[in-house]
Parts: structure tokens; sequence; C-alpha cells
């Protein structure tokens, strides 16, 4: 599923069956390539909602268990998170230096989270050779 899919989709509880949320936005971990939390706007609870609270991620919503899953941002995904660490639009560089070009897009597993594809206009690069993301661009290992 492509990011730019995915934003917007609303989030639902499945104890309530009511729209408790809308997601905004993803927060990776370039260390384990995964997403670990989605940014949520329109919920009177938070504006997180780790993967892990996750129930399924559907063509049409968002599932989760209860509205308190989402939650206010703690450390841990506040240190990967914000404008800084938004990968759409980044520019991609990779561990030589070469600037490959910019992140149009990405690609992610609905079931585990785990980051598939960084879409460029320029081509494809699969997701594990991510090593960092920062306020300047994103930074993958170079082809071997």
């Amino acid at each position: 599923m492509r990011f730019s899919e995915a934003a917007g989709r609303k989030v639902v509880s499945t104890s309530t069956a009511g729209t408790v949320g809308q997601i905004d936005g993803f927060v990776v971990d370039p260390q384990t390539h995964s997403l670990v939390a989605l940014t949520v706007k329109k919920s009177r609870h938070g504006d997180t909602l780790l993967w892990s609270s996750v129930t399924a991620f559907g063509v049409d919503a968002v599932t989760v268990q209860a509205a308190d899953a989402i939650t206010k941002c703690n450390d841990a995904v506040a240190a990967l998170s914000g404008k800084d660490r938004r990968m759409i639009g980044k520019r991609v560089l990779n561990t030589g230096g070469e600037d490959l070009g910019a992140v149009t897009d990405a690609d992610f597993d609905p079931a585990t989270g785990r980051l598939t594809t960084l879409r460029l206009e320029s081509g494809d690069i699969d997701g594990e050779r991510l090593v960092a993301i920062g306020s300047y661009a994103a930074v993958v290992h170079r082809d071997a």
C-alpha cells in the first residue's frame, strides 16, 4: 500500500464502529525499516496511533480496538516524527553522497508496517536500503 493511498483514511474503533480519527502521516523507523506509528488528526484522544495498536489496515479504514488507542506522542515516536522526518518530497542521497532524486511516495506492507519501497521519479529503491531520515535528506545504502 502506498502512503498516498493511505493518507486521509479513517481510523475506526471496532468496539463502537465509530470514526475516532483520520490518518495524517507516517512515522518510519529507519533502523527497522518499518512504520512505528501513524499521526492522526480529528481525534479527541491524541495525535499518535502506535503501529502495535492497529488491528487492521484495510482498503477503507484503519481499525483499532478502542478510541483510546490514539494517544499523545511519546518521546520515542517524537524522535522519529515531525516535519524534518517526513520522507515524501525529501531528497535521497546514497551513502556515497550521490543524489538520487526526491521521494514521491513510499510503499508499506499493511499487515506488518514494513517499508517495502521508496518511490522516486528516477526509479524505485528497496525500503531495506533506508539508513536514516534527516532534515535535509533520506539516506540509503549504496547499491551493492
